[in-house]
This record gives structure tokens, sequence and C-alpha cells, in this order.
């Protein structure tokens, strides 16, 4: 993500995206509260991605270069915020869990004409105050900088049904599970499993709002069986992949 685009001011805005449609590599000087009040969000930065269903949203701090994908139909809420406002006290991307009362919020402030009225000035103030006590929550899933970790991860990302172990990925890609099992705190600050669970949650989400069945998720996410799935998913997101895909 060397090549991006400026665009000083971040937008508060509502738009829609198909599936598959993609904003390409750019930063703002501001910066911005990104939700999908409906289909699933990944943001991609030179770290790493988030992902993000209705239940959360992602933070993008001021000059963050980072890109944007949808995957089913997506309809899109952008809240900018200047630079010296910043409520989650944030340097780097992370997701946030939306309470029923913070998404309200965010899709009705950006529905709204941007003005100075005494009433969107309020509405502001309440979304910056759910903002400061929103749940921050663990969906990054980090790319490796190692040369030797990023083939083992990339072998992964085109499979997650793979369920080698790392002491046989290690042995395709020359290295020991020890040495592989270094780099992954080392350089991801996870380990293995944790690495591969965030990355078949993060597949997971894309393949059902691609409206993919449970069953076939749990199937091509490798997970050992859909009820290991649904339990997995629902200690993460707090609600099942049966209930988030309708």
């Amino acid at each position: 993500m060397t090549k991006a685009r400026h665009t000083p001011v971040a937008p508060t805005r509502t738009q829609r995206l198909a599936s598959g449609a993609e904003i390409d590599a750019h930063r703002h000087d501001d910066h911005q509260i990104v939700y999908a009040g409906r289909g699933v969000l990944s943001v991609t930065t030179s770290a790493g991605s988030w992902v993000a269903p209705a239940t959360r949203a992602i933070w993008v701090p001021a000059n963050t270069v980072h890109a944007h994908q949808a995957h089913g139909d997506l309809e899109l809420h952008l809240v900018g915020l200047p630079a010296w406002e910043n409520p989650l006290r944030l340097d780097a991307p992370t997701v946030l869990s939306v309470s029923l009362l913070l998404r309200e919020l965010i899709i009705a402030y950006t529905r709204t004409e941007d003005d100075d009225s005494p009433e969107r000035m309020r509405l502001h103030a309440v979304l910056l105050d759910q903002l400061r006590i929103s749940v921050q929550q663990p969906m990054h899933l980090p790319t490796p900088s190692n040369p030797l970790l990023r083939t083992v991860c990339d072998l992964l990302r085109a499979d997650p049904s793979d369920n080698r172990t790392l002491a046989e990925l290690g042995r395709e890609v020359g290295a020991s599970d020890r040495t592989l099992s270094r780099l992954f705190n080392k350089d991801l600050g996870m380990t293995f499993p944790q690495w591969r669970t965030q990355l078949r949650l993060h597949r997971a989400l894309v393949l059902l709002a691609e409206q993919t069945s449970v069953t076939k998720v749990a199937n091509q996410c490798g997970w050992s069986s859909t009820s290991a799935f649904i339990d997995v998913f629902r200690r993460a997101f707090g609600h099942t992949p049966g209930t988030h895909s309708r």
C-alpha cells in the first residue's frame, strides 16, 4: 500500500456497495469510523486486515492508508472526525463492539445533512460518548513481515480448511515448528492456533455474507464439525452464524 490517494477530509455519509466492490487505498487527515449496517466490510492496511459484521465497527486513525472491500450487498456508514477529536485514544485500526444505541446513532448521524445545527451537535456529542465506552474486539488478522512466515500464512489464506499441523507446514517451507512458533509470537503477537482461528473467522464472515450455508462455511473453513464452528463463532461474536446470515 505504498501508492494511495490523499483525501484530506474523511467523509460522513451513507453509501451502498455491491458485493465484491472495493474502495482503493487512500488516507485522510481525519479519523474515521467505518460501519456496515448490512453486509460485511473488510478494511486492509499494510499491517493486516480487519473484518466487521453489523455488530462491529472499525476505527481508522488519521493518516492510515487503508482500502475497503464489500462482502454481500453493503450499506456503508462513514463518520469522519477531526484529528484532534479522538474519543478512543487509539492510534491503530481497531474493531469496536456496536451496541444497539451506537448503531442507531451512527445510522442517524450519517444520514443527516452535515450542518452546525444544535440538534446535530447534540447527536454528535452522544455519538462520541457511546464511542468512548465501546468495547474493543480482537478481530485483527495481522500480516507477517517475515518472508518464511508469510509463505506459511499464504498457504492457509489460500485454503483455510488446511488442517496441517505447524510441523507439517514447516516441512513444506523448510523450517521447524519451533522456529515457526517463535516467529508467530514475535512477528504477529499471537500463537499459530490463534492466528488460524482468526483467519477462519474472517473467511466465515465473508462466506456468510455471500449467503453460504452454515454447514458449508464450517467445512470450507476447516472446523471439525458444524457444531464446533457454531461454538467458536458464538464465543467470538455473541450470536450464532445462522442468526448472522439471515
